[in-house]
């Protein structure tokens, strides 16, 4: 099973098999629309406040594959821009998941670089805080740890642990076959049947 596999799932098939504190903040948006869903091992940055010096380290250091995954110190500076997701992308990076905001939208919309994030400010970060970079962070409310499975698309993003991800993807994809074998008809009596069962309980 590799780690493509779990990007055949939406974040809402895995909503059964994970718990709560799994799923990223809402707030954490994909910027431009419609966006792809990505999937793939997270690479992880911390990052001081006003400062970007490490994501823009971690765009040479990430794999190809991977999703690099962001704490940034605040919401006051952007921590990247066109040009760092621009070698990103080149890098085969498949997108970036950000606790904090971002510039040049325009520019990484236009390159179709899949950005989730809280929002975009044109004001830049320094680059003065040397850091270790792929440790544990947390991100979106999540505590998120290298090659920790991320699967992000228009409905949220989901944390899969590394050391649970096999059972997870095997609930996901068993959720996701049920749910396409079943009717909107079939759906409907079977909800009707449990909302009346409930109702009647009440």
């Amino acid at each position: 099973m590799s780690d493509q596999d779990y990007g055949l799932y939406s974040p809402t098939d895995y909503a059964d098999a994970l718990l709560r504190s799994q799923f990223m903040d809402y707030q954490i948006n994909p910027l431009w629309s419609p966006i792809p869903r990505i999937s793939g091992p997270a690479f992880t940055v911390k990052l001081a406040p006003s400062d970007n010096l490490m994501l823009h380290a971690a765009i040479y250091k990430a794999p190809s594959g991977s999703i690099i995954v962001v704490e940034a110190g605040d919401t006051d500076f952007a921590v990247a821009g066109g040009n760092v997701c621009a070698v990103a992308q080149k890098r085969g990076i498949k997108g970036f998941v950000i606790d904090g905001v971002i510039r040049d939208l325009a520019e990484i919309r236009q390159a179709q670089f899949p950005v989730f994030a809280r929002g975009v400010i044109p004001i830049p970060g320094k680059k003065d805080k040397n850091t270790p970079l792929n440790i544990p962070i947390t991100c979106g409310g999540v505590d998120v740890s290298p090659d920790d499975i991320i699967v992000a698309d228009e409905e949220g993003i989901a944390v899969i642990p590394y050391s649970e991800r096999k059972g997870v993807y095997i609930k996901a994809k068993s959720r996701a076959k049920s749910d396409a074998s079943t009717s909107l008809e079939e759906w409907k009596e079977e909800h009707y049947k449990k909302i009346q069962s409930l109702l009647n309980i009440s």
